[in-house]
């Protein structure tokens, strides 16, 4: 088991129980590949660089995990396809 860090920029229309909902989705393809969620950090709306989609603002959240390396692409493939991400980056943490 290794740790990742999954970042993602969520759109800014979306209500409260669709954010609580993403955020439940994705601890749920962590969980299925064999992982576990350590933490959950939402920073919440914040002005991005760039537009992207036509968006300038985008609900940042991180997710600390420790999963199996074979459980990173699955992870992706789903976020790539969930329209709500505008973008995402998965990680691997150094261990300190």
């Amino acid at each position: 088991m290794r740790n990742y860090e999954i970042a993602y920029i969520a759109d800014p229309d979306l209500d409260e129980a669709s954010l609580t909902a993403l955020e439940e989705k994705v601890k749920g393809w962590v969980e299925a590949a064999g992982g576990a969620v350590v933490k959950v950090d939402r920073w919440g709306k914040r002005r991005m660089a760039y537009p992207i989609r036509k968006r300038r603002d985008g609900v940042y959240t991180f997710v600390f995990t420790n999963m199996p390396p074979q459980a990173v692409l699955p992870i992706e493939s789903n976020l790539r396809l969930t329209e709500q991400v505008l973008r995402f980056l998965l990680t691997s943490e150094s261990p300190s």
